[in-house]
């Protein structure tokens, strides 16, 4: 295992949580990287955002690239949003996973929701096929001197199917099958998100959300890491909107006064 997967795998043992936050682009990377975080994850909505894209809009090769030239920007472990390994079958996933290894990734996340419509019926893989594309994935990773940290994703809570039973089911499953971290986005119910936990013998992460429990209430129920998907990157677009509104609509320019911080801040980042 590179140095970089095992000090990202350690990062999960921890006094508390892993907080992971979800850079866009490079200059996003080095900034949270400045901030004191010791890991950093890609967000494939949020990339997809700096192409003008929806999410799931990013090939296998804009993903890499993309995810690369974060870890070339920064001096912690970088993991990538690979969506589902772009690839149906278990083999594309584990070409996938062999790339994101060249690529100086430390971990990498693959997902079950297959890319398709719900209405086709097919949006989340056959839990069969499911544990197939995982334990593909989870051999590339493994297999060689250069090996990075996985992390297996169940999607039903963000796709509808509130299905918390199939949830630990395919969980289980991708830790026999060989993955390091297990997720599953959407859960929101600190109950629920305990009986994960509880459920396997991984390290969990916790996607934060709204109305979801405080980073000291996970902490509490052993969930080992907390990311925030693409919500960093919709806070700055965000950002961009509410300024654009004030000049356009009021023509004045209060938004030069929060502004200060990303100036200041990325300005001492980007000098290192």
């Amino acid at each position: 295992m590179t140095d970089d997967a095992e000090r990202f795998l350690a990062l999960h043992q921890g006094p508390s949580p892993l907080l992971m936050p979800n850079p866009w682009d490079a200059g996003a990377a080095k900034l949270l990287a400045s901030v004191g975080f010791d890991a950093l994850a890609t967000t494939s909505s949020g990339m997809a955002a700096t192409l003008g894209r929806l999410d799931g809009g990013v090939s296998r090769e804009e993903a890499l690239a993309a995810a690369a030239s974060i870890v070339d920007a920064v001096d912690v472990p970088v993991s990538a949003d690979l969506e589902n390994g772009f690839d149906h079958e278990p083999a594309g996933v584990a070409e996938t996973v062999r790339l994101a290894i060249e690529a100086g990734l430390a971990g990498c996340s693959v997902e079950d929701f297959t890319g398709r419509s719900a209405e086709a019926g097919s949006d989340i893989y056959d839990l069969g096929l499911a544990r197939e594309r995982i334990a593909a994935a989870a051999e590339a990773a493994h297999a060689g001197p250069d090996r990075l940290v996985l992390t297996a994703r169940a999607e039903n809570h963000i796709h509808g199917r509130q299905d918390l039973a199939d949830t630990i089911a395919r969980l289980q499953a991708y830790q026999e099958a060989g993955a390091d971290v297990l997720y599953a986005p959407g859960l929101i119910d600190l109950d629920d998100i305990r009986q994960v936990v509880t459920s396997v013998d991984r390290p969990v992460n916790v996607l934060v959300l709204a109305d979801g429990p405080t980073v000291a209430q996970l902490a509490e129920i052993g969930v080992r890491r907390i990311s925030v998907g693409g919500w960093f990157a919709w806070v700055a677009l965000g950002a961009v909107v509410e300024a654009a509104r004030e000049l356009r609509e009021q023509g004045t320019y209060s938004f030069t006064g929060p502004a200060a911080l990303g100036r200041d801040t990325a300005r001492a980042a980007f000098s290192r």
